[in-house]
C-alpha cells in the first residue's frame, strides 16, 4: 500500500530514516515529537517497574503509568527490569495508499527503544515512537530461553492527567453497536447502564470499562485520543478506569481459556497509542493508527478499487422484505429440501427483484450490487448458535446465480458477495476456499461478511485473540483469490487496511441500519470508530419515515435529506453504499445526483472545522482531479456556518452546486425537504451555509 519517498536535503538526497548508538544505563530518559510539542519520559520506579508519562504543550496529559503483564501462572512480568541499553532513531518520509484521505502520507516521528532485562531473565523492550500528534509504544519479546508466554492480563496505564470530557462506549466483549455517552470520566460509572441496545450478542465486563478509540478533552481544550494500532494475534484492548484515581488500565479480551493471550516469542504487541491536538479536527486529520502498521504485504494491488454499491438490503433491514425464502425453523441444512418448501412470498433476493436494482445501479453509474439473503440457511440463522447454518455456494430456488451475474455484467457491473457467518467461524473456515472460488467462477471481487450472534466455538467472542486471528486470516484468504473484504460485526479496525489494503471496510459499529440513532452519532463516528479505519456506514436515506412503505412500522430515519449526502463527504470510505431503494431515489433525483457524482476516493482532504458529536465540516479534492465536495453535518442542533472557499485554486473560476436544508426542514416534522442551487465562486469566497436539526449541507464545487 505505499512506496517511500526520501526527503531532498539541499542538493543530497538522503533516506529520511536516521540512527543513533546505543547507550546503557537505567536513568530516567526522554523522547520528543520532530517539533517538540509533546514529550515522553520514561524510568523505572524503585521496584524496577517500567513507567512513563506524556505531556503535550507543557501539559501532562498522562501522569506517570506502569507497564507489565500478569501471567496465568500467577507471576508477572512487570517488575525487576534493568535497563540493557537504549537505541534511537528518526524518520520523516512518505507513502502512498492504494486509496485514502490523500495522495500521500506523511510519517514523521522521533523513536526510542528500551532493552530491559528482568530480575527472572525475561527480556522485554519497549519500543517508544512520539509523533507531533501523539506518542504511541508497544512491548517487543525478543527471542529468548522463553518461547511462550500464557498472558493473563496487560498491566499497561494511561493516567489521566484531569477528570477528562470523555466521549465513550460501554466496554463489550462482542459488540460496538452502541450510541456514543458524553460524561466526565469521572461519570462513567453513573450512565454505564443507559447503553443497552440488546444487541444479539453482548458480554459487557465492568460498570468503568469502555472501549476504544476513546474520545477525550481536557479542560485546557486540547483533544485526545485513545486506541490501539496493527492488532495482530493478540486479543483487542478495552480500557477500565479506576474512576478514584481516574487511572485506566488496559483489558484484553478473553477467549475459552484462562489465557486472555498466548505469544511465541520473539513477538511484538499492538501499539498502545495516545494522539492529541490543540484542535478538534487535528483528530480527524491524524494518520497516527495508519503509520504505526506495517508496510503493504500484497505484491499486486492492482485489482484492489474504490467501490460505489448498491443493495438489496435496506428492504430487509426495514421490514418491506425478508432474508429467507420460506417458513421453517431448527432443521438440517443438509437434508432440508428447499424444492419441496412453499415460498412465504416475501423473500427480498428474487431473480425479478435483483434485475430491477441491476437496471438501476447500472444506469446511475455504480460500480457494484450488493445482494443479502441469496443463499439457503436464512430461516434458521439468527441467534441460534448454530454450527452448520450456511453452505456459502447454493442459492434459493427462486435466485438465478449464474443468469443475474451474466445480466448484471452485460450491464458494466458487478454483483457483490455477501457471507452472513451468524457467529459459526469453524463452519465459514470449512468452507471458506469453496466459497472464494464460487466468486471467482462468477466474476465477484467483493465480499460483504457478517458475524452476528455469539461467536462459535463457544467461550470466543467477538474480539478474542482467536477470533481477530480469524478477521485476519479471512483478509489474508482473500487476498490470494484478488476478493476484497467489508467484514460486519468483526473486530474495529486498528490500521491494518495499510498492509493488507483489500480490506477496505468495516462495520464495528452502530450504522444506518439502527434506523432510529440520535443524529450527533454521524457527527461522532469519524473522531473514534473511523480513526482505524473505514467503516461501511451504509449512507443515502432519502425516505425517512418507514410507515410509508412499511404498513405498521414505527421507525424514522433521524436526518434530512442534506445531511444523508453530506455523509459521502465526512465520513471517509473508499466503500460507499446508495443504501436506499430505487423507487426512493426516483422520486429525488435531482438530490440523488450527489451520491451519483460524489468520488470515493480523494487526492486532498481538509477538515475545516468539527467538534466530537456536535457537528463536523470537510472539504476533499477529488482523485487526480480539481473537482472538490464540501460536507457538513449537524446534530439536533441548527447551525449557522460561513463556509470560506480558500482551499480553492486562485484565479480561477469555480461553479458549486449546493445541496441544501430548506428553511423549513427539520429531521423530526421535514426531514426531506431541501433545495438545490448553483453559482459561480472563487478562491476566498465565504458562503453562508445553514443546517436545520439534523441536517447538513454538500457541495460540489468544478
Amino acid at each position: 500500500m505505499n512506496r517511500l519517498i526520501f526527503k531532498a536535503l539541499g542538493s543530497a538526497v538522503v533516506p529520511a530514516l536516521a540512527l543513533c548508538m546505543q547507550s546503557c544505563g537505567n536513568g530516567p530518559q526522554a523522547l520528543e515529537s520532530p517539533s517538540g510539542n509533546i514529550r515522553l519520559d520514561f524510568g523505572l520506579t524503585q521496584t524496577g517497574q517500567p513507567q512513563y508519562s506524556v505531556t503535550f504543550d507543557g501539559e501532562e496529559i498522562v501522569k506517570p503509568s506502569t507497564l507489565g503483564f500478569e501471567l496465568v501462572d500467577g507471576s508477572c512480568i512487570a517488575e525487576g527490569f534493568k535497563v540493557d541499553g537504549v537505541s534511537r532513531s528518526s524518520n520523516d518520509s512518505y507513502w502512498v495508499p492504494v486509496w485514502g484521505e490523500n495522495d500521500s502520507i506523511r510519517d514523521n516521528y522521533n523513536a526510542m527503544t528500551v532493552a530491559m532485562t528482568s530480575d527472572k531473565g525475561v527480556k522485554m523492550n519497549l519500543e517508544f515512537r512520539v509523533f507531533d500528534d501523539g506518542a504511541a509504544f508497544r512491548y517487543v519479546f525478543p527471542e529468548q530461553e522463553t518461547k511462550t508466554i500464557e498472558i493473563k492480563e496487560e498491566l499497561t496505564q494511561m493516567a489521566m492527567g484531569g477528570d477528562y470530557t470523555a466521549w465513550w462506549i460501554p466496554g463489550d466483549y462482542d459488540t460496538q453497536e452502541y450510541e456514543y455517552i458524553k460524561t466526565p470520566l469521572s461519570g462513567i460509572r453513573n450512565h454505564n447502564a443507559e447503553e443497552d441496545m440488546t444487541n444479539v450478542s453482548s458480554s459487557r465486563f465492568s460498570p468503568t470499562g469502555v472501549q476504544t478509540s476513546l474520545m477525550l478533552k481536557t479542560p485546557s481544550g486540547k483533544y485526545l485520543n485513545l486506541h490501539e494500532a496493527a492488532l495482530v494475534d493478540y486479543p483487542a484492548m478495552h480500557l477500565n478506569l479506576d474512576d478514584s484515581t481516574l487511572v485506566f488500565t488496559s483489558w484484553l479480551t478473553p477467549g475459552r481459556g484462562d489465557a486472555k493471550a498466548v505469544v511465541n516469542t520473539p513477538f511484538k504487541t499492538p501499539w498502545r497509542v495516545i494522539m492529541a491536538s490543540e484542535k478538534a479536527t487535528g483528530i480527524l486529520a491524524t494518520d497516527i493508527i495508519y503509520n504505526l502498521n506495517e508496510p503493504n504485504a500484497l505484491e499486486d494491488t492492482s485489482w484492489i478499487h474504490p467501490t460505489k454499491y448498491m443493495g438489496v438490503w435496506w428492504e430487509m433491514i426495514t421490514g418491506k422484505s425478508q432474508w429467507s425464502y420460506t417458513n421453517a425453523n431448527d432443521f438440517d441444512l443438509a437434508t432440508f429440501d428447499y424444492s419441496k418448501a412453499r415460498p412465504h412470498g416475501k423473500h427480498g433476493a428474487t431473480t425479478e427483484n435483483v434485475k430491477r436494482y441491476i437496471d438501476f445501479a447500472a444506469d446511475n453509474g455504480f460500480d457494484e450490487l450488493l445482494i443479502e439473503g441469496w443463499n439457503i440457511g436464512w430461516e434458521d440463522w439468527f441467534g441460534k448458535e448454530k454450527d452448520y447454518v450456511f453452505d456459502f455456494v447454493t442459492p434459493y430456488p427462486d435466485f438465478d446465480l449464474k443468469a443475474l451475474n451474466d445480466y448484471a455484467h452485460s450491464k458494466g457491473i458487478r454483483l457483490m458477495m455477501h457471507h452472513e457467518t451468524s457467529g459459526s467461524i469453524p463452519n465459514y473456515e470449512a468452507h471458506m476456499d469453496t466459497a472464494f472460488n464460487l466468486m471467482n467462477e462468477y466474476g465477484y471481487d467483493a465480499v460483504k461478511g457478517g458475524y452476528v450472534g455469539n461467536i462459535l466455538p463457544k467461550g470466543e467472542t467477538h474480539y478474542s485473540q482467536w477470533a481477530v486471528n480469524h478477521y485476519l486470516n479471512t483478509v489474508k484468504k482473500a487476498a490470494e483469490h484478488k476478493i476484497m473484504v467489508n467484514a460486519h460485526e468483526a473486530v474495529r479496525p486498528t490500521g491494518l487496511a495499510r498492509t493488507y489494503p483489500n480490506l477496505v471496510g468495516n462495520e464495528s459499529a452502530m450504522g444506518t441500519e439502527y434506523r432510529q440513532m440520535r443524529p450527533g452519532h454521524e457527527a461522532m463516528l469519524p473522531f473514534t470508530r473511523l480513526k482505524g479505519g473505514p467503516m461501511d456506514f451504509t449512507p443515502g436515506i432519502f425516505r425517512m419515515d418507514m410507515s410509508t412503505f412499511v404498513p405498521g412500522s414505527q421507525d424514522r430515519k433521524l436526518a434530512t435529506v442534506a445531511n444523508q449526502l453530506a455523509l459521502y463527504v465526512t465520513m471517509y470510505s473508499p466503500l460507499q453504499m446508495a443504501a436506499d431503494m430505487p423507487e426512493h431515489y426516483a422520486e429525488k433525483m435531482d438530490a440523488f445526483q450527489f451520491i451519483k457524482d460524489v468520488p470515493a476516493d480523494w487526492s486532498e482532504s481538509i477538515y475545516l472545522d468539527a467538534e466530537p458529536q456536535d457537528y463536523i465540516i470537510a472539504a476533499r479534492r477529488a482523485k487526480g482531479g480539481d473537482s472538490w465536495w464540501v460536507g457538513g453535518i449537524t446534530d439536533e442542533d441548527a447551525r449557522d456556518y460561513e463556509l470560506t472557499l480558500d482551499f480553492l485554486e486562485p484565479d480561477r473560476t469555480y461553479t458549486a452546486t449546493i445541496y441544501a436544508d430548506a428553511p423549513d426542514a427539520d429531521y423530526l416534522t421535514n426531514p426531506e425537504a431541501y433545495v438545490i442551487t448553483t453559482q459561480e465562486v472563487k478562491k476566498g469566497d465565504k458562503l453562508p451555509m445553514h443546517m436545520a436539526p439534523g441536517g447538513g449541507f454538500a457541495i460540489a464545487i468544478k
